[in-house]
């Protein structure tokens, strides 16, 4: 999917159907949704910092306060470059609870404690969502389609596919749970560390992957942002009509008269 990363404009390429154009708007909202390369490298980042520092010295305090400082610096580094930071600065909040956790337990394994219970509590959500016919993918993605919730009543196929989709995800994130916390109760901090590294991405990009093929399949999402305007301007079209005519007739009554 290497058109994540430069999402293809205007080529001769496309189907003349227009597919193609449904699929590069498909990639580049999920490269805008979950952050891309750079969103993975910032997730990424910290606690690969903990986890060398840790395996070197076994310094708690050192390896959690030289991640939470990384943390810090990729936001800053968000700011100055005036670019969104809502990516950046949940890995700070992901950090600064893994920290606290594991300076008040004392155990260095706890500080990926929080970030495992989010990912299982996630994946629950996503479940959850999907059973109750609200697809927790079609939340987040409905808005940067411009379509919010018109999937739900006005566009089965695309409901669909956002169910496909968050079922995906789910029982993803549960698999990569099933190997974590076995890790947490019977391995040692280095290896746990080591391990929930290496499957930061694999498993987010199996998902992204998974989502991209439900989603370009599916029908296009209704722009209902695009609805709205031209309610509005059809709105302001028939009250301009109506004082047209209300002048003119107005104005005959006033010549008769006269």
């Amino acid at each position: 999917m290497t058109s994540l990363d430069k999402p293809t404009e205007g080529t001769d390429q496309s189907p003349p159907d227009g597919t193609g154009d449904a699929r590069a708007v498909t990639e580049a909202a999920l490269f805008d949704a979950f952050g891309g390369v750079r969103g993975m490298v910032e997730t990424v980042v910290p606690g690969l910092l903990f986890v060398a520092i840790f395996t070197v010295n076994k310094d708690l305090h050192v390896s959690a306060i030289a991640a939470l400082i990384v943390s810090l610096v990729l936001v800053v580094v968000r700011l100055a470059m005036k670019d969104t930071v809502k990516h950046a600065f949940s890995g700070v909040f992901g950090v600064a609870f893994g920290v606290v956790f594991a300076m008040f337990t004392g155990n260095a394994k706890d500080f990926y404690l929080p970030g495992m219970l989010y990912t299982l509590g996630l994946a629950v959500a996503y479940i959850v969502t999907t059973l109750a016919g609200v697809p927790l993918i079609g939340l987040i993605l409905g808005p940067v389609f411009k379509e919010n919730l018109s999937w739900r009543t006005r566009n089965p196929g695309r409901k669909k596919a956002y169910a496909k989709a968050s079922w995906a995800w789910g029982l993803i994130l549960l698999a990569k749970c099933a190997i974590l916390f076995p890790l947490y109760w019977w391995s040692d901090t280095t290896k746990l560390g080591w391990v929930l590294v290496a499957l930061k991405i694999p498993p987010f990009l199996l998902a992204v992957w998974l989502t991209w093929i439900f989603l370009a399949k599916a029908p296009a999402p209704i722009d209902v942002f695009a609805e709205m305007e031209a309610e509005e301007k059809a709105e302001q079209e028939r009250k301009a009509a109506l004082a047209t005519e209300s002048g003119e007739s107005t104005g005959g009554r006033h010549r008769r008269e006269a």
